[in-house]
């Protein structure tokens, strides 16, 4: 399947395949657990509504079923960002360096959550995942514990943003199940209250599939609700596209001071800058279509 949210991309290379019961064991309980070299096990257990784990020779990844792949992490990097679209997500960095309070809607593999909590250590991380299933991996995935700088809630991510009155500097909206993006999470009602939740010139990130029939439709719908401060830029593969929302003006940022941000965030993050920003910087130019 085309790449959707929750880290996910097509599926055209795993064989060990984990079937992962609802209760959640440890790491080690995952690994002992059944594994086929037989994908049709995925329909199985899509059917019966469970997640799976692929694991290969150098990476982990996430199923919902024989089509998706949620998410994927480097075995010896858990910490990386692989997928295109979730370094293109983390080009907000361009317009806050340091944001003290992100929220996050999808948990999936949590690429992004490892991410800005290794590299944002000043920043306080609240994730909102609504499948009970999902967070109980997370020990699978190497997502942190909580602490007094990550939480991961299960609430649906409607919910949580009607909940966050003026919280946010940065709200990352990655949310999809095996069906696609939840009606719930694409509605005018849940953008406006997506801009409501963020603070003065905070930045709302979303990731969309590119070729969804209604994708243009959610754009407008963000454009509505954030007075037209949005940045729209497609990953390298095309298959999703990243929209970038402004609540003020904080995209309207010059180009030197991008350009000043672009050589320090490369010192820092190589993998997150590169061709991401200056897409964005690119398409920031050009007119809404």
């Amino acid at each position: 399947m085309p790449i959707q949210g929750g880290d996910s991309v097509s599926l055209v290379r795993f064989r060990a395949l984990i079937l992962v019961p609802y209760s959640s064991p440890t790491f080690s309980t995952y690994l002992a657990a059944m594994q086929t070299e037989d994908s049709s096990q995925l329909d199985m257990l899509s059917n019966a509504g469970k997640p799976a784990i692929f694991k290969n020779r150098d990476t982990l990844s996430l199923h919902f079923d024989v089509n998706t792949l949620q998410s994927e992490m480097r075995i010896d990097n858990p910490d990386d960002l692989v997928l295109e679209y979730t370094q293109a997500m983390m080009g907000f960095l361009l317009f806050n360096p340091e944001p003290k309070r992100i929220g996050m809607i999808g948990l999936g593999g949590g690429s992004l959550p490892k991410f800005c909590y290794r590299f944002l250590q000043k920043t306080t991380i609240e994730v909102a995942e609504i499948d009970p299933q999902v967070i109980g991996l997370r020990r699978a995935f190497h997502i942190p514990d909580d602490d007094e700088r990550l939480s991961v809630r299960c609430i649906d991510g409607a919910e949580f943003v009607r909940e966050a009155d003026a919280w946010f500097d940065v709200l990352l909206v990655d949310g999809f199940d095996k069906s696609g993006q939840p009606p719930q999470l694409c509605s005018q009602q849940f953008y406006d209250a997506c801009h409501d939740s963020l603070a003065q010139d905070g930045i709302m990130v979303v990731n969309l599939l590119a070729a969804a029939p209604d994708t243009e439709i959610y754009v407008e719908r963000m454009r509505l609700a954030f007075d037209g401060e949005t940045v729209v830029i497609d990953t390298l593969d095309s298959l999703n596209k990243i929209i970038f929302a402004c609540k003020g003006k904080a995209l309207q940022a010059d180009d030197s001071t991008l350009r000043r941000r672009m050589r320090q965030l490369k010192l820092l993050h190589p993998l997150v800058v590169s061709l991401a920003a200056q897409n964005i910087m690119i398409n920031r130019r050009l007119p809404s279509q």
